[in-house]
Parts: structure tokens; sequence; C-alpha cells
């Protein structure tokens, strides 16, 4: 605008200052002395208007905003510098991303307000950042509106309410600016996606689950739960082979060796890490009662087995997790006390209308347990659809306070990793817990007193002793069992 302005404003001098001359011809002296005047005062109050207006723009041009981080919520006054997508003297857009943060609860990306340049960056990664404080500086451009307003947050939880229109091929598509990083890195085109979200929003597992379709992969990370058995030794590649080793001889297994860096290292608790220690030390207030026993699912293995392929034509990948979530609140409605929590007076029940059953899940960000909302208004493929949609987040470490908060009753999945029998700590302010060991293939005697193949698997319950009896777990534990062992039963309470 600035140079189409400049430019002009020349272009007019030059005409003026022709005109200007020409007044001085000797033919033209009586006029010119007329002109003069004119000439005079239009060149002067151009040079005039002209240099007010280049420095205005050359102010606008040349300003540094401090962006600031803004209050995320949740009382969060500080946060963890995860990732920077920029570095200095990088040229950015509004709604670019700048950076990711990590806060005790959840990971959210900032996002920018102003076209500019980036000058400072006032954080390394893993630095703490303040809420109300200057992430980075930004040169912004004449085209940018400033403001004093805070800067752009994007949480996964905004996601759900709050989207940037893109426009693509004529119609607009709603994206956020992380989705629209994703699609843009992995060289999708967002107009090809079809948005799963509110409004046909594209959400980023829509990109994820576009990516797996054209590729091929299986992009949700280690199932939930799998069948642990020795597998028959494969024979090893004839080019693989090593020269030294014989064939048919099983090179030694070869173990990393640690490495020692010869002192001590100190750093402070951050992120998800101090969370935990958090609702770990409020745990270490409640009373845990433990009960333990075994489930035998083979029925539940060939009803699985059966509705797999129909779930999968519908896109849905369905693993044990969506029964054994599906079964817990079916006996949570026999059992409301296990869906409550306690006041930290100890002098209130609250009963919990909403069945939000929480998963532990293993992420790359350590331990968290986001929560399929109002189970017993959904049905077992809801569930799992939910599942796969948190398994998406989890991996690409985009779980907001949205899915981490609100849980009422939580199931562990231990045995996606290994081992059968747990000791799970509960959550406050929930008042009982699960742990899942593994499924494991094991003899056991039918009614006929005949050795059968059983698919066996172990369950540990933690409960809050100061409202909730043995009896009473072990009831519940009792009913969750039989569904399990006949999911048909399932059938005659579902609504």
């Amino acid at each position: 605008m600035a140079a189409v302005t400049r430019g002009s404003f020349n272009a007019l001098r030059v005409l003026l200052t022709q005109q200007y001359r020409r007044c001085f011809r000797p033919q033209n002296l009586r006029l010119s002395r007329t002109l003069q005047p004119a000439a005079s005062r239009w060149d002067r109050n151009l040079q005039t208007f002209s240099s007010r207006t280049l420095h205005s723009a050359a102010a606008r041009r040349g300003a540094v905003v401090q962006f600031k981080l803004s209050d995320i919520g949740e009382g969060i006054m500080e946060v963890t510098v995860k990732e920077w997508y920029v570095k200095e003297g990088d040229r950015v857009s509004q709604f670019d991303s700048i950076c990711e943060v990590q806060s005790d609860k959840a990971s959210v990306t900032i996002t920018s307000r102003y076209d500019g340049v980036i000058r400072k960056l006032y954080y390394d990664v893993d630095g703490t950042a303040l809420v109300g404080k200057p992430l980075v500086d930004i040169e912004t451009e004449s085209g940018s509106e400033l403001s004093h307003e805070e800067d752009v947050v994007e949480t996964p939880a905004m996601a759900q309410e709050e989207h940037t229109h893109q426009e693509i091929k004529g119609h607009k598509t709603q994206a956020t600016p992380a989705v629209r990083r994703l699609a843009m890195e992995n060289n999708i085109k967002l107009s090809e996606v079809v948005g799963t979200g509110k409004d046909g929003r594209i959400l980023k597992e829509d990109i994820l689950n576009f990516l797996a379709k054209q590729t091929g992969a299986i992009l949700p990370p280690t199932p939930l739960f799998q069948e642990i058995q020795t597998p028959d030794p494969a024979p090893a590649a004839p080019a693989a082979r090593p020269v030294s080793t014989p064939a048919g001889v099983k090179p030694p297994h070869t173990t990393p060796k640690p490495i020692f860096t010869g002192k001590d290292v100190t750093e402070p608790l951050k992120g998800f890490h101090k969370a935990m220690m958090k609702t770990m030390t409020a745990a270490l207030k409640i009373p845990h009662f433990g009960y333990c026993d075994e489930v035998d699912l083979s029925r539940l293995v060939v009803l699985r087995s059966e509705l797999k392929p129909v779930a999968e034509r519908r896109g849905v990948k369905l693993s044990y997790m969506p029964f054994f979530i599906k079964a817990a609140s079916l006996g949570l409605l026999h059992f409301p006390i296990l869906n409550s929590s306690l006041d930290e007076g100890c002098q209130n029940i609250t009963y919990k209308a909403s069945h939000n059953v929480g998963l532990a899940m293993d992420t790359s960000q350590g331990l968290l347990v986001p929560n399929v909302k109002n189970v017993q208004s959904l049905s077992v493929l809801e569930i799992a659809q939910e599942l796969n949609r948190l398994q998406a987040l989890g991996a690409a470490g985009q779980l907001g306070q949205a899915e981490l908060s609100g849980g009422t009753f939580t199931l562990s999945n231990i045995g996606s990793i290994g081992g059968t029998y747990a000791k799970p700590v509960i959550l406050p302010p929930e008042v009982a817990i699960g742990a899942l060991g593994k499924i494991q293939v094991l003899p056991r005697f039918d009614g006929g007193g005949h050795v059968t193949r059983a698919h066996i698997m172990k369950v540990s319950w933690s409960a809050d002793h100061r409202i909730i009896d043995g009896a009473t777990m072990c009831r519940f534990s009792n009913l969750w069992r039989e569904y399990l062992e006949n999911p048909a039963s399932m059938v005659l309470d579902l609504k």
C-alpha cells in the first residue's frame, strides 16, 4: 500500500514539475506568475503528506510486538515449552503455529495473531514460560492489526468449539491451525478430507485416518489388549545370517549397554510428571481396599472375532476394551456408589449421573487418563469409535483438558504392556479403579471335568474403603465378570 501511494505521489510530482517548468517559458511568462504559487503549494503539500504517510507506514512495518502467553485457564500459571515451530528470522502469518506448551493438565498449541518476522525467542525447549510474560517478539508487517489483545491459544478443547475457516476451491473448510499444519506436512489437501467434527469440522484424527487409508498404515498405538502367546520362531533369512554364525544356531541376544555419565543429574518436576505427583500424593490419603479375580473370556474372544470385520467395514477398530467398559457401566447401574465421589471434608457423597469411564493410557508424554463420556448412553461400537479417537489424540500428543477431565470411574489396561495382577491407585475424587492383566491361553477344566483351552484375564480392583465395603466391590466384580463370560447376557440390560 505504501509503495503504491509513494509511486502515485512521485508521478503526480513529475506532472506538476513539468507544468511548473512550462510556466517559465517566455511565451508563458505571464501565466507562470499566476501558476507558480499554486504549484509551490501543491509541491509542499505533497511532500508533507507523502512524508507523513511514509513515516506512518515505516512505523507500522517496523513495530515489534511482544507476543505474550495468555491465561490458559484451570489456575495454570506456568507451562513448559515442549517444541518451537519457528526460529528467529522466520516469517509467520496469522494463525500459524508458534510453539507447543505443556501444563500439568494438557498440551496446547500457541498460534500467532500477527503477520511478521520472529525477532526473539524468550525460552529454550523445556524452559518454563510464565502466563502474562512474552513468548516471542514479532516485527509486524503493515497489514497486521496491532492490538494489545492476548495471543491465540489453540487447545484441543477449543478445537471442539472454535475453529478457523480456510478457503479451498470456493468453499470454506473448517480446521484448526494444528490440523492445517499436519495436512501440509503430509501433502494432504483439506478439500479431499471428510470432516467428522461439528458442522463438518476437520479434526486431527480425520487427517490421520485419511493418511492411513493412503498408506495402509495402522496409526493407533499399541492395541489396548492383545493375547500373549509364544510365537513359533521364524527362520532367519540367509542374507541376514552373520558370517560367523552357523546355520540353525540362534545368535545370542545383545542388550544395549547402559551409558554412565559419571555424575548425578537433578531436574525439576514438570508437566504431567508434576500433575502425577500431586494426584498420587492426594491418593495416599485414601485407604485402599484391594480385590482380585480372573475372568474366562473364551466366549467374548469368539464374539469379538465375529464382530471385528463388521466394525472394520464401518471404519472402527474393535478391541476388547469397549466390552470391558460397557460391562462396567452396566454394573455401575446396580452399584452406583462405585460411580460417586467424596468431598474433602468426608461429609457428603455425590452420586454421578454420567458414567465417564477413564482409560489409563501409556503415551510419549507419560501416564494419561482420558475418559469416554456418558458410557451409559453409548453402544459398544460407539465406545470403540471414541476409543479410536482418544488413541489417535494420545499418539499425536493432543489430548486436551476436555478428554482428561470429568472422569468418574477408571480402568487401567496394564495388560497391553504385560503382567497379570496389579495394585491400582485410585484417582481422586473417584472412589474405584480396576487394573486388567494380559489375556493368556491357559488350561482350565470345563463342566465335564475335561481340560480345555481358555482365554483367561486377571483383574485387580481398588476401592475407597471409607465408603465402599469389600462385599460391594466383590458383588460388582462378579456381575462384571458374568457379563464378559456370557456376553449374550449384556443384551438383556442394554438400553
